[in-house]
């Protein structure tokens, strides 16, 4: 699910660089990112969050240790160099919801 959330945050601003590309890449494999890529695509926004709060209230890693999940998410936000105003709303709201 780590690559869905990624993918969630690289699209924030409407567009996935090259660098939160190869971050994902880094994260997940080629294959789990280009099934999970599709199912992105095909979700809408409400989906996308209530995809995103499920997995995390059912991963014990991530319910346990959030923390752990916000470092990634920020990892994800500074791939390209900035986080950007709609990374950081993106951040936030996540962090208001999962916490």
């Amino acid at each position: 699910m780590v690559a869905y959330i990624l993918l969630f945050v690289a699209h924030s601003d409407l567009k996935e660089t090259r660098e939160e590309h190869e971050y994902i890449l880094s994260r997940v494999d080629a294959e789990t990112y280009k099934h999970i890529k599709e199912e992105f695509d095909a979700d809408n926004d409400y989906q996308s969050i209530t995809k995103i709060v499920y997995a995390v209230n059912a991963e014990p890693t991530y319910s346990s240790n959030p923390d752990e999940l916000f470092a990634d998410i920020k990892l994800m936000a500074f791939a390209d160099g900035t986080m950007d105003q709609m990374e950081y709303a993106i951040y936030n709201s996540l962090k208001k919801i999962l916490s």
